[in-house]
């Protein structure tokens, strides 16, 4: 494992000391620094005397988190914790990582801005955006950017959804051991159609509307020029932008550069794993299913172009795969016959009579599996509910959306009122469920389990291009590691607290593809997991 500055580093002759140490998160320990480090880097007396265990200090930071009262006030100290010492902040979040991702990644980061962090990029900077990479201290490999135009939950926030790329990529460290000085959060602030944050005294980004049409896209093309000028071979990933532009996006850059989008890519590789779990139970092939999505946005076509490509794996024709998968959106099923669909929509429209309903859908198409990507909460009723049961032994049922308000049902309806037999996913967390003597452990269908491992298998490969089948494995891959004491309790996807070891043979599975498609100039490790692992930060002192 890859240690955090060890104690001899930090002592030598250009190291920062006393308060210019203390404010250094890279390299600040705060009350662990030892005697001997407090009177070699001039910090005796600016610490009190007990010297605290690293352990004893993320006991201290769980124990003060936990007595807080609500979501944002554990968020904001855990901001704070993360602009002081890094390598506590990152040691409290791999401890205890089911309780902690909640807040470190949901749309409550879209509310503070406190200590700057990462690049903020404005239209006002067109011209001259190589010299914003020149101030950026250390060399990126990974690049996590927004345009802050649809924050999950929250909607267009502009410069405000910087907390979303600072977000995701402690999830890159925290899940797959990613050292920090690696990561790039960055903000592309092109304006904001938020009238509330136009008029806002105190928003801290571009008082303007939005870019849009062709000076949007030549913006976006002379940052990644530029990132990519300034660290060769970066991974680029996209995050919560609207629907035209990350279609668009992904479309024009997925084959030029190392990249992708987690709200469609990432997404579908989890949802295809729960899937390939959930046939553990229920037997056949991913070909012989019919699925049904509440919602034809990024993330449900994200899907499906997924689940197609596994079917097509499985040598299925890809007109026949196509017609196993079937969007509704909020006029109803998505048919040929409809003139208001966009380009990925109507790769699943298929010639079949309305429906403007969903529970109409279902008893018309009759499918194996729904899976609810609209955030509209409670959805999947109590009769849908009852009716995937009616027809099916084991009906697949994945309510997907989140935050839980947006959820498309409960764990306790769907197993209420299917009598225990569904293989249910959830998007938000749910406690586990006793019904008729069982206990049932529902766990998140949470693209944390496959964006980490997937960025590090292709950084530690060196891949050149990300592609639709390292998502494919990583799927694969990701249901394998769900064990039979996982699947006899309900549960479709490993214990989060196994979220390192899950990553690691991801990012294995997929710098594999790497090598066998030729995607990397470097030779292939003798014992690749064993690389990958060698790789992985550890936050220690």
């Amino acid at each position: 494992m890859v240690k955090h500055s060890t104690a001899a580093r930090r002592i030598e002759k250009d190291s920062p000391r006393g308060v210019a140490l203390l404010r250094d998160p890279m390299l600040n320990k705060g009350t662990a620094f030892s005697d001997h480090e407090r009177d070699t880097l001039g910090l005796r007396g600016l610490l009190p005397a007990h010297v605290l265990s690293m352990e004893a200090q993320a006991k201290r930071v769980m124990t003060n988190l936990r007595q807080l009262p609500n979501n944002l006030e554990k968020y904001v100290a855990l901001n704070a914790l993360h602009d002081r010492n890094e390598a506590l902040f990152f040691r409290v979040v791999c401890d205890n990582i089911d309780e902690i991702q909640p807040h470190i990644y949901t749309p409550t980061v879209g509310h503070i801005f406190q200590r700057p962090r990462g690049l903020f990029i404005s239209a006002n900077d067109r011209g001259h955006i190589p010299e914003l990479f020149d101030n950026w201290p250390y060399t990126a490999k990974l690049i996590v950017v927004t345009d802050g135009e649809r924050i999950l939950g929250l909607g267009d926030l502009g410069a405000n959804g910087m907390g979303i790329p600072v977000g995701k990529l402690s999830l890159y460290t925290a899940c797959a051991g990613i050292h920090p000085k690696l990561c790039l959060p960055v903000m592309l602030d092109v304006g904001t159609n938020n009238e509330a944050l136009l008029n806002d005294p105190y928003y801290v980004g571009l008082r303007q509307k939005r870019l849009s049409g062709t000076a949007y896209y030549n913006f976006v093309e002379e940052f990644i020029t530029a990132a990519r000028a300034a660290f060769p071979g970066v991974l680029i990933q996209f995050e919560d932008f609207a629907n035209h532009s990350a279609f668009n996006l992904l479309q024009t850059y997925h084959d030029k550069i190392p990249t992708f989008n987690d709200d469609i890519q990432g997404t579908a590789s989890v949802a295809l794993a729960g899937l390939f779990s959930a046939l553990r139970v229920t037997g056949g092939r991913l070909s012989d299913q019919k699925i049904l999505f509440l919602g034809a946005g990024e993330a449900a076509t994200g899907i499906a172009d997924l689940v197609v490509s596994a079917m097509m794996a499985e040598g299925t024709k890809d007109v026949d795969a196509r017609l196993r998968v079937w969007l509704t959106d909020s006029r109803g099923l998505v048919v040929k016959e409809r003139t208001d669909l966009n380009e990925p929509k109507r790769r699943y429209a298929h010639a079949h009579v309305p429906a403007s309903d969903f529970l109409t859908s279902i008893r018309m198409l009759k499918p194996t599996a729904i899976i609810g990507v609209a955030a509209v909460g409670g959805m999947f009723t109590l009769e849908v509910l009852r009716t995937m049961a009616e027809l099916n032994q084991r009906p697949i049922v994945f309510a997907l959306s989140n935050p839980t308000s947006r959820s498309e049902c409960s764990a306790e309806d769907a197993y209420r009122y299917t009598d225990g037999r569904a293989l249910f996913a959830c998007g938000s967390p749910y406690d586990p469920v006793a019904l008729d003597g069982k206990t049932f452990v529902p766990r998140q269908g949470n693209n944390s389990y496959i964006f980490p491992g997937v960025g590090l298998g292709v950084i530690a490969s060196g891949a050149r291009l990300v592609t639709d089948e390292m998502f494919m494995v990583a799927a694969r891959t990701l249901a394998q590691l769900v064990s039979e004491d996982d699947i006899q309790q309900g549960s479709l996807y490993p214990a989060l607290s196994r979220i390192k070891d899950v990553s690691a043979h991801i990012a294995a599975a997929v710098a594999a593809v790497a090598y066998k498609r030729r995607l990397t100039a470097n030779q292939t490790p003798k014992d690749l997991l064993g690389h990958i692992q060698s790789k992985m930060y550890e936050p220690r002192y």
